[in-house]
């Protein structure tokens, strides 16, 4: 069973990645973007045949390594 964990800044953290995607962007000549957050996407084969089992043990690993809290939140997908 796969876990799809998407980990990004809280709104209010400073961006500094998002920010040079987006000037870049417009240094392409992209008009119209807004505010451009970056984030990570982490996927994680697991051997739980169970969705909340595995759901369960995704956000705790995002909990305790994949995601800092402090600064960071995430979302778990199983799929």
């Amino acid at each position: 069973m796969k876990a799809i964990v998407t980990v990004m800044l809280k709104p209010g953290v400073l961006d500094p990645q998002g920010r040079a995607i987006g000037h870049a962007l417009e240094g392409l000549g992209f008009a119209g973007v807004g505010e451009v957050r970056a984030g990570k996407i982490i996927e994680l084969d697991l051997a739980e045949t169970d969705a909340v089992a595995a759901k369960t043990a995704a956000e705790d690993m995002a909990r305790r390594l994949l995601a800092n809290t402090v600064i960071e939140s995430f979302k778990v997908e199983v799929v």
